[in-house]
């Protein structure tokens, strides 16, 4: 049996330049924080060769609720949360099993040795550091500690209570040293 469908809606001029307006702002957002998303998501514990699908996926989902977007919030703010919440469902999906950070990134010819061994020997320690934390407070660390962000920045991109934020944050930096210090002990 055939149904009948109303004809749908017509396209007006208007709506091609909203669409125009929206597309070319998403271009500016990706083009311009396409590193902050990756670097984010590397700290947030994606592994390497994961990094670049994650952050597509957290570009559709900006590209999905670009008209939420404040724009006299801090947009990077606004990107983490959608790092966050990307991560996290990119390691709650079965196939996904953490691993431990072993591998050595390739040197670059350009630093001398021991300054290479000294940031490698820092990046892993903060790497085992970060390891050691939940994805909560692994979230709030990253984004008040390492990125910068103030408290109340951070407590409002995650959807969380500032003294929630605030909380985590003590419990991230308690967990973030006693992880770094026992894996200095362990290296003596």
């Amino acid at each position: 049996m055939l149904v009948a469908r109303s004809p749908p809606e017509p396209v007006t001029p208007s709506d091609c330049q909203a669409a125009d307006m929206r597309d070319v702002a998403f271009r500016i957002i990706y083009d311009e924080d396409f590193g902050y998303v990756v670097n984010t998501l590397r700290r947030l514990g994606v592994r390497e060769r994961d990094v670049e699908d994650i952050a597509h996926e957290v570009f559709v989902a900006v590209h999905r609720h670009l008209e939420a977007y404040d724009p006299s919030r801090p947009r990077r703010a606004w990107l983490f949360g959608f790092a966050v919440r990307c991560a996290a469902a990119h390691r709650r999906r079965a196939q996904h099993v953490r691993e431990q950070v072993t591998d050595v990134e390739p040197v670059d010819a350009g630093p001398r040795a021991d300054e290479l061994v000294a940031t490698d020997q820092a990046r892993r320690l903060v790497l085992l550091g970060l390891e050691a934390l939940d994805d909560t407070r692994r979230a709030i660390f990253v984004m008040h500690e390492i990125d910068g962000y103030r408290m109340p920045e951070v407590a409002e991109a995650l959807g969380i209570p500032l003294n929630t934020g605030y909380s985590r944050l003590r419990l991230a930096r308690r967990e973030f040293t006693a992880a770094v210090r026992e894996a200095q002990r362990r290296d003596r």
